[in-house]
């Protein structure tokens, strides 16, 4: 295949900032995104912002299928070029932000893997769009600036600990597979980035994670403030605030990034008894 910059030259393409179209080339590290995602024969996969095709066609090299979500349709003659080759690989021109489950259950079955490198102003979005939506991925595996990475990948006490690195945790195990400089973008971007992966985890019924979402989204909302005052701002009695964290042996004056994601799953069941 020719080199993508040369591809994007012949069709006439020109890069969209407010698209976030970032595109990366090399194909090691490509094949290597692939790779630490554990995709296999096996899999369906689903990738958010094809761009150039080029994670697209590293993933169609491994996946038994792929589907490539697209908003952009001048990229559309850029990946006919790119994916010729792959008659595993969908290219479908929809945005991935407002398509409902419905049609990607359509897409992509009930088991599947996401990969992608997310444009940068998605990524929160899409990311609890599965965190917290009814139709879960087996994994995910996504390309995320280097501070976000940071943040969901905290430990508790830590300054890049917050309400998305908790809430995340209740329903995934969160690991950071890969650094990926900014030289490694065409156009580079102005930040590093990282491959965060998340691997979906079953630790309570949905009903149970979105009521201790509530509680996390509660505790965070004044970080300065302490646990007791935000959770009782909240609508949750002082007291029986103050008794939980009692039960837990936690300070009274405890803040919310001192709780771990495991000990806010804790005070929600003793906050419901």
């Amino acid at each position: 295949m020719d080199k993508i910059v040369d591809i994007l030259k012949r069709h006439g393409f020109g890069f969209d900032k407010r698209l976030g179209q970032n595109f990366l080339t090399d194909g090691n590290l490509l094949r290597a995104i692939v790779a630490d995602a554990g995709v296999t024969q096996d899999d369906a996969v689903l990738e958010i912002g094809a761009g150039a095709g080029t994670l697209t066609r590293a993933l169609a090299e491994r996946a038994g299928r792929v589907v490539a979500m697209e908003i952009d349709r001048s990229l559309k003659p850029v990946l006919a070029d790119t994916l010729a080759d792959c008659p595993n690989a969908q290219v479908v021109f929809e945005d991935a932000r407002t398509t409902s489950d419905a049609r990607l259950r359509e897409l992509v079955g009930d088991r599947f893997k996401v990969v992608a490198n997310l444009p940068y102003y998605i990524t929160t979005p899409m990311i609890m769009r599965f965190v917290e939506g009814d139709m879960r991925p087996e994994s995910m595996s996504v390309m995320v600036q280097k501070e976000v990475a940071d943040r969901l990948a905290a430990r508790e006490g830590s300054s890049d600990y917050g309400a998305i690195t908790a809430s995340v945790a209740q329903s995934c195990d969160v690991s950071i597979t890969r650094y990926v400089p900014r030289s490694m973008f065409t156009p580079p971007p102005n930040v590093d980035s990282c491959v965060v992966k998340f691997d979906f985890v079953e630790r309570m019924p949905r009903d149970e994670e979105r009521a201790v979402r509530a509680i996390i989204a509660a505790a965070f909302a004044m970080r300065r403030k302490t646990l007791v005052n935000n959770l009782a701002a909240a609508g949750y009695p002082k007291e029986r605030v103050l008794a939980a964290l009692s039960q837990m042996e936690l300070r009274a004056d405890v803040r919310g990034e001192a709780l771990s994601p495991t000990q806010f799953a804790q005070l929600k069941n003793l906050l419901s008894v």
